[in-house]
C-alpha cells in the first residue's frame, strides 16, 4: 500500500508539474532572464505549491498524530543555517538556473524523451552518488 500510495502521489505531482509548465526548461530559464524574456508565471506555481503546502501542514498535523502509512512523521529537526545548507542551496539555485531543471521538473520531464533531460538526471545522480561518498568518506557522521 505505501509503494502504491508513494506511486499515486508521485504521479498527481508529475501531472501537475507537466500542467504547470515547470516540465519545460525554457520556461524556468525565462523566470529568471529578468532583463529579456521574462515569465513572471513560476512565481505563481511556486505561490500555489506553498498555500497548499501550508494548508496540507496545518490539516495533516492538526488532525493525526501519525501519518496512515507509517509509524510517525518524517520531519527536519535541525533549526541550523550551516555551510553545508548554505551551500548546497546555492548549488541547487547555481544549477537550476543554468539547467532549467529541478530534480521535481526533471523526473516528470523524462516521459517527453529529450536527451537533454536524460543528460540532465544521469549528471544529478552522479553528483548525488559524488556527494554521498564525498559525506561517508571526508565528514564521517559521528557513530550513535
Amino acid at each position: 500500500m505505501r509503494i502504491f500510495s508513494a506511486l499515486l502521489i508521485g504521479m498527481i505531482f508529475g501531472v501537475g508539474i507537466a500542467i504547470s509548465g515547470m516540465a519545460n526548461p525554457a520556461k524556468v530559464l525565462n523566470f529568471f532572464d529578468i532583463a529579456g524574456t521574462w515569465d513572471p508565471s513560476l512565481i505563481f506555481v511556486m505561490g500555489g505549491a506553498l498555500v497548499t503546502t501550508a494548508i496540507g501542514y496545518r490539516l495533516v498535523f492538526g488532525a493525526r498524530a501519525a501519518p496512515l502509512l507509517d509509524k510517525s512523521f518524517i520531519v527536519p529537526t535541525s533549526k541550523v543555517i550551516d555551510a553545508r545548507l548554505v551551500g548546497g542551496s546555492a548549488l541547487f539555485g547555481v544549477g537550476w538556473g543554468i539547467a532549467g531543471f529541478c530534480p521535481g521538473g526533471a523526473i516528470p520531464a523524462l516521459g517527453l524523451g529529450y536527451s537533454q533531460t536524460f543528460i540532465f538526471v544521469a549528471a544529478m545522480i552522479g553528483g548525488i552518488v559524488i556527494a554521498r561518498t564525498l559525506q561517508m568518506t571526508i565528514l564521517k557522521p559521528a557513530a550513535a
